[in-house]
């Protein structure tokens, strides 16, 4: 069930004069990226094949993904008139496919799973918060904080899923601390590097990961403060079995900043010097 709808948000507050060029492009990319989740309910509910009441969630989830999607492409043709949403959703499906034939979980098991779909909310609702404080255009404000609050409601409905499933498959911490880190690690794959492409770049100009993901993780991380990175290792503890709020928390928590803050001019780098 959705918790907001489209034409509840006031879209006449959009105020063209605060648009940030390199925030539009992260938006633009991620609209493309929410609004394929249709597609990874159909792999999760050929994963969970006999589990009705997740498929029944999953799908739940990907009504509201895509609903993300839309709000975030219909500010970004506010914000870039001559952009087409749906046109550069089109492109990007045609450059980015998942297995959806697959009946098993790439994670190995059906917690893997739930491990990597924690992990994935769990980026995105510190990125749609960092998004929001990082704006001064009040729409794209109030759609980034809707976003962020579904996408944390998104990590409890995995994570409370994921226990049921511990019960039986019994993963100890250190396996669910390498599915973790192993979907982190994947955010630098074809993924955000197509949907980049797909909506800031010309056709005629040939995909490059390298350049692409350059593009768009300099931009995507110079929103992030270390409020928003002490939330993340705090739900990334909470899902591999560790305590947050601990000191080996606030530990990880300052060596994660001081890496996204690296990681950032190094793809600002890269950025420039492949004109991502």
């Amino acid at each position: 069930m959705k918790h907001w709808h489209l034409d509840q948000l006031d879209w006449d507050s959009f105020d063209p004069s605060r648009v940030d060029p390199d925030i539009l492009a992260v938006v633009k990319a991620a609209s493309v990226v929410e609004r394929n989740g249709v597609d990874y309910a159909v792999y999760l509910n050929h994963v969970f094949s006999d589990d009705a009441d997740f498929q029944e969630a999953a799908d739940n989830w990907a009504i509201e993904e895509v609903q993300h999607g839309d709000a975030l492409g219909r500010w970004s043709m506010l914000a870039d008139p001559k952009w087409d949403y749906p046109e550069a959703f089109e492109r990007y499906r045609s450059t980015f496919h998942i297995d959806l034939n697959t009946t098993h979980s790439v994670r190995g098991s059906r917690t893997g799973e739930l491990i990597a779909r924690c992990m994935v909310e769990t980026g995105t609702s510190s990125f749609y918060s960092s998004l929001a404080d990082a704006t001064d255009e009040p729409l794209l404000k109030t759609i980034c904080k809707l976003i962020a609050a579904d996408e944390y409601r998104h990590f409890k409905l995995f994570y409370d899923h994921m226990h049921r499933y511990l019960k039986r498959e019994k993963l100890g911490p250190w396996t669910r601390t390498r599915i973790a880190l192993g979907r982190i690690t994947e955010s630098e794959d074809d993924e955000l590097a197509s949907a980049f492409y797909t909506t800031n770049e010309p056709a005629s100009l040939q995909y490059d990961r390298k350049r692409c993901i350059a593009g768009y993780m300099s931009r995507a991380m110079k929103a992030y403060r270390q409020k928003h990175i002490d939330r993340v290792t705090g739900m990334v503890f909470k899902t591999i079995g560790f305590k947050p709020h601990s000191r080996l928390h606030a530990w990880v928590s300052k060596g994660v900043y001081a890496l996204i803050r690296q990681r950032q001019r190094s793809f600002a780098k890269t950025a420039i010097r492949l004109g991502a």
